[in-house]
């Protein structure tokens, strides 16, 4: 998954997915209803050697795995300053 470059640029849907990225929780499992972004890596790391989930979740965590094991966790403090929490 090339970070920089979903949705082949579209910066509107880019930000679309962020702000609901850094907002969403986990759904299930030991972390439930912990954000994504505070997850902890090895957690992503179990995930991406086990397979991620499917659907919006799986590209979630995956987007999260990418960010957090590349030291890219700026671009979430940006996305934060700007977003408050969904409902």
């Amino acid at each position: 998954m090339e970070i920089l470059n979903i949705f082949g640029g579209d910066k509107e849907k880019q930000a679309i997915y962020f702000k609901e990225l850094v907002n969403y929780r986990m759904p299930f499992g030991k972390y439930k209803g912990m954000f994504i972004k505070e997850l902890p890596v090895s957690y992503l790391e179990w995930f991406s050697s086990k397979g991620f989930p499917q659907g919006k979740l799986g590209d979630f965590l995956q987007t999260m795995y990418v960010i957090k094991t590349n030291g890219l966790e700026k671009i979430l403090s940006d996305i934060i300053k700007f977003t408050s929490p969904m409902k």
